[in-house]
């Protein structure tokens, strides 16, 4: 395996969890201290790697050459029942929280790149990574956070239909997952990379 393929692979793991301990923060500060109680609040890996999702698939999709490579962390747990602030945007709070910590990763290193203190392949990788994990996780799909944001943002008549239908999907377990990841695969992974390797681009180069 080419050391870049590896560098690329350490980024994806440290990035998805950021991502997940994001979500875990948030609910804590909003009143729901699953997450800690579990010590999901850390940075260590080995409690946040998922088998499937950060070994097996990108070991898959670096194998078979595929364009597109991304994961996921064990989702950290949380309980919407004990979230005693945010009112009803509280869910989409801890869900946007977990895309805001990739965005806020791009930044960082976009920052240290600007100061000349990592280097231009290094930061491209991190943000690559970062903007495309975060905005993947934009798609209002359960059981990606969009799926938790956008019901805060339509009326209720809509949003209750739409989280039941959420509900079900993510009841669907692995088959649902499959299913999510052969549709992403197939009409979104491609053009989001395509756009987000642009928007990378530019940000190297401003």
């Amino acid at each position: 395996m080419e050391l870049e393929t590896i560098v690329f692979i350490v980024v994806l793991v440290i990035s998805v969890i950021f991502h997940e301990v994001a979500h875990g923060y948030a609910a804590n500060a909003l009143g729901d201290p699953t997450a800690k109680i579990q010590g999901r609040l850390s940075l260590n890996p080995f409690r946040h790697i998922d088998l499937f999702g950060s070994i097996i698939l990108p070991a898959i999709l670096v194998l078979s050459k595929s364009s597109v490579l991304f994961g996921w962390a064990k989702p950290v747990p949380y309980n919407p029942y004990n979230l005693k602030r945010g009112g009803r945007f509280a869910e989409a709070i801890v869900a946007f929280a977990g895309p805001l910590a990739n965005f806020a990763l791009a930044a960082f290193v976009l920052l240290l790149y600007k100061l000349s203190i990592v280097s231009s392949a290094v930061a491209a990788t991190v943000i690559y990574m970062n903007l495309f994990l975060a905005f993947l996780n934009l798609i209002p799909i359960a059981p990606l956070d969009g799926s938790k944001i956008l019901p805060a943002l339509l009326p209720e008549s809509l949003a209750r239909p739409f989280r039941f239908m959420m509900r079900s999907m993510e009841q669907g377990g692995f088959i649902t997952m499959i299913l999510l990841l052969i549709v992403l695969s197939q009409f979104f992974a491609a053009p989001l990379a395509n756009f987000i390797s642009h928007i990378t681009a530019f940000l190297l180069n401003i």
